[in-house]
């Protein structure tokens, strides 16, 4: 899964509108016509219409193409949590958070279900999003902390609500049809009564 959405990057110069969210739509298009692995930077340029010296300037290598946007979704998800009520518990203000990235997500579902193909087939992009998640978790993390939360309970709180986003995109992937926030909710739900003891396993069939 993928809590990392590609979006438009606007800080880019004028002779090169739009360069980074050129190469990203790019870069799945080929990914996902050709395999990860078979695509190369040069391919990427090219159908953006840039140089493959473009494409080093805005990113390391081909894998981090793929999570073009964390740091707008680090922002995001810090802010969403900054701007919860008072009153609102670490949970709930990580719930907060966590609800505005799958809003945005749910703006482009097909690019954000293309992407977590691409990332699922592959160790490497795995390894890479797991690397991602710790990233936002530590943001969220911040957050919590200044909004007075102490730690470890800031920490348990941010890295419980990245578990629970993972486990509610999964179940996204798997139900197209439903809408991503709704499954969020349930999922923060189920995880409500996890921890209050009340979910019955079901013994399975003989």
């Amino acid at each position: 899964m993928s809590v990392t959405v590609i979006t438009y990057d606007r800080a880019v110069g004028r002779w090169e509108p739009n360069a980074r969210g050129r190469l990203a739509q790019a870069a799945l298009t080929l990914y996902a016509q050709q395999g990860f692995e078979q695509t190369t930077a040069a391919e990427i340029a090219r159908l953006a219409g840039l140089t493959e010296r473009t494409f080093f300037r805005h990113f390391a290598d081909k894998r981090e193409v793929l999570f073009y946007g964390v740091d707008a979704v680090g922002d995001i998800l810090v802010r969403a949590v900054a701007e919860a009520p008072s009153s609102a518990g670490p949970m709930d203000a990580v719930g907060a958070g966590l609800q505005a990235v799958a809003e945005m997500v749910q703006e482009t579902p097909e690019v954000a279900r293309q992407r977590y193909a691409i990332v699922s087939a592959h160790a490497e992009l795995r390894e890479r999003e797991l690397a991602k998640h710790a990233e936002l978790a530590a943001a969220m993390a911040g957050g919590l902390r200044d909004r007075g939360v102490p730690e470890p309970a800031a920490s348990l709180a941010a890295e419980t609500g990245v578990a629970v986003y993972r486990v509610a995109f999964a179940r996204w992937i798997g139900d197209p049809a439903r809408d991503l926030r709704g499954i969020l909710r349930e999922s923060v739900e189920e995880l409500r009564d996890l921890l209050a003891g009340q979910l019955v396993s079901v013994p399975s069939p003989s």
